[in-house]
């Protein structure tokens, strides 16, 4: 374990402690910093603060810089949808029925094993298990995932989520069908008190916006585009369920009696975002997977 020491400067005063260590040292991002700090891996004078702790003139901050755990994911060689790629981002389109990253009960098989043996640099901010992962989309969604190739890269991206400027469009077929071509659906989404797999709208929980237009209606479906503007878990399915339009084919949201579609009918199909190092806007569209696109024809019929 490596350890540094820093005492605070006069123009340093007042600043909080994880700006200041994540100024010592370009390869710490700020996120980084908070895990240490959260950790106890950080100490003013002798004791630990929280994250937003401000400095004094002359505290002495001692850093105990952890040890990377290592990487406990295997690499499988896995042919990736890559829509674009450079030496910081990462664009996939992930096919429905593929988790994300690993967790126990599924170790192998996920995009984060497929990512590793695609490329070895993957930030490692959200620990061993995720690495390079900035945000995620629900197994049988599929669609535009961004992964970050190195720590700037994913502290960047992180903010652009949280200050909601990242474009993420989705589409889904609904049953029922919507009368009103637009809608906003603002309701703040935690977990279910009656089932704590699932997610509900309840007064306690985190705000959540989505923003939906009708595409097309059909005798009992309505195929839509939904945009989401915070990007809480399972949030189309529950805010859809909410309105009384749930996704065809949820198995968890949906009602018994669905399309036969192994799971939800929702593709991330647009995705944009400011490159972190050009500060470009990137932006990005996979067309909708061949069975989504086979029961729309079948509806239409």
């Amino acid at each position: 374990m490596e350890k540094m020491e820093h005492t605070v400067l006069d123009e340093q005063q007042g600043d909080r402690i994880d700006k200041i260590i994540s100024g010592l040292d370009d390869e710490w991002s700020r996120t980084q910093v908070q895990q240490w700090i959260k950790e106890g891996a950080v100490l003013v004078n002798g004791k630990t603060v929280k994250t937003n702790y401000k400095c004094s003139l002359n505290d002495v901050i001692k850093i105990s810089i952890p040890e990377p755990e290592e990487l406990d994911v295997i690499p499988e060689e896995m042919d990736l949808d890559i829509y674009y790629e450079d030496k910081d981002v990462l664009v996939v389109n992930k096919p429905r029925g593929m988790v994300v990253h690993p967790a126990p009960g599924h170790m192998t098989g996920t995009l984060v094993n497929g990512l590793m043996a695609h490329c070895k640099d993957l930030s490692g901010i959200n620990g061993v298990l995720r690495p390079g992962i900035v945000h995620r989309i629900d197994k049988d969604t599929s669609g535009l995932l961004m992964v970050a190739k190195n720590d700037l890269a994913h502290e960047s991206l992180v903010n652009q989520l949280v200050e909601k400027t990242v474009t993420r469009k989705y589409k889904a077929i609904v049953h029922g069908v919507i009368p009103h071509d637009f809608g906003t659906i603002d309701a703040p989404l935690g977990r279910d008190s009656k089932d704590r797999q699932s997610m509900a709208v309840v007064d306690n929980g985190k705000h959540a916006v989505t923003h939906f237009q009708v595409l097309e209606r059909f005798n009992d479906f309505t195929f839509v585009e939904c945009q989401l503007e915070t990007g809480r878990t399972h949030q189309i399915r529950v805010h859809m369920k909410y309105i009384g339009y749930p996704l065809a084919g949820d198995p968890k949201y949906g009602p018994k009696k669905t399309l036969d579609l192994n799971g939800q009918a929702l593709h991330a199909g647009v995705l944009g975002f400011i490159h972190p190092r050009t500060n470009e806007y990137l932006e990005f569209e996979a067309p909708l997977p061949d069975e989504m696109e086979y029961l729309l024809t079948q509806l239409r019929k």
